[in-house]
């Protein structure tokens, strides 16, 4: 056997190496964490960011902000839709005991640990919602579809339209500035005031 055939099989450079290994030392970490006591199912990481499915958490200061602007927006007695939004969702079942409701509307699948809060959605089919869903149902929907493409946000909005009373709360880039003001009629908040009021 020649010894040059060795050559051909692809290797790892040693920082490389290095660095897959630090990265799995951390995932077995953050997973002993899941089992230790005291773990809180709703915090943010609890389930992880999945790429492939174009998720990317919110930092737990932007999750904050954006679960009390819904609480303030939804009034007492309030219900919240979080439609591809976990993240807030999880920081809204963090303030348990306070005078609202929650659910969360996400395709991944992950999400059903959360009981029947958990709708499953997917976003090609805006309205193949469960019966108990009524339209116009919640006070607050906070929403930011998993693409930046128009298509994606004419069908999470035909989602958001069916299920608001009226208040909305979209979270996407700022490239989709016309295109959320065309179909959910929205614009870009230019500030917070201190009542939780979003202007």
């Amino acid at each position: 056997m020649d010894d040059d055939d060795d050559d051909d099989i692809p290797q790892l450079s040693s920082h490389t190496l290095a660095a897959l290994q630090e990265f799995y030392l951390e995932q077995q970490q953050r997973e002993g964490m899941k089992t230790s006591q005291g773990f809180n199912q709703y915090s943010i990481g609890s389930i992880e960011e999945d790429w492939q499915l174009s998720q990317f958490w919110y930092s737990d200061e932007t999750a904050s902000c954006l679960a009390n602007e819904a609480v303030v927006a939804a009034g007492k007695g309030g219900r919240i839709a979080c439609v591809s939004a976990p993240s807030v969702y999880q920081k809204l079942k963090e303030q348990d005991g306070k005078d609202f409701s929650a659910c969360i509307l996400e395709y991944d699948k992950r999400f059903s640990v959360y009981g029947e809060e958990f709708i499953f959605y997917d976003y090609n089919h805006p309205l193949n919602l469960p019966e108990n869903l009524l339209p116009h149902s919640f006070d607050i929907v906070i929403a930011d579809p998993p693409y930046l493409s128009e298509e994606c946000l004419q069908k999470t909005a035909e989602t958001i339209k069916y299920l608001t009373k009226g208040k909305i709360l979209l979270c996407t880039g700022a490239i989709m500035e016309e295109q959320a003001a065309k179909h959910l009629g929205v614009k870009i908040c230019t500030q917070v005031q201190p009542t939780g009021i979003v202007t």
